[in-house]
């Protein structure tokens, strides 16, 4: 019999930074990465929420919702129309729990793909969206609890 634990909501606080362009570029936070809650098993795996909001695991770790919501990171980008749009991902940072545990996050794919076109009118919101993966070991290195971190990724227009 598997001994599974739970690990408890895991949110992962991030920042942007912007390159100050020509044309005024604006990112605007409105969604934290959330991976949500899980069973963990001896070994450990990955959590990997994508941009459009599905979620996965690999390893012997199980999917659970129990009221807490998964998401990927959301912005809201405002940039001159015509304008591409590059997205530049921070490295593999560390993540640490409330039970002194660590995990590991790799920033992931956005939707709309870097590089992109803004179509939105000048001054219009483009919603874009960032997944990532969770990486969990066994109990002993990322026990049950809550983790956090900041990541950062740098949007670049041209």
């Amino acid at each position: 019999m598997r001994n599974l634990l739970l690990i408890a909501s895991i949110l992962i606080s991030f920042s942007a930074v912007m390159a100050q362009p020509p044309f005024t570029l604006s990112a605007n936070t409105t969604q934290g990465l959330i991976f949500g809650t899980f069973f963990q098993g001896k070994i450990g795996g990955s959590v990997i929420i994508n941009p459009d909001g599905t979620r996965s695991v690999t390893g012997d770790l199980v999917q659970s919702t129990m009221g807490v919501p998964f998401s990927p990171a959301i912005f809201e980008v405002t940039a001159k129309k015509g304008s591409i749009i590059t997205i530049l991902n921070g490295p593999t940072i560390k993540l640490y729990g409330n039970n002194g545990g660590t995990a590991t996050l790799k920033i992931g794919a956005s939707s709309p793909v870097s590089p992109f076109i803004i179509t939105a009118k000048n001054n219009q919101v483009t919603i874009i969206r960032i997944g990532g993966t969770l990486t969990v070991s066994g109990p002993l290195t990322a026990p049950s609890g809550s983790y956090s971190g900041n990541f950062y990724i740098t949007f670049i227009q041209q």
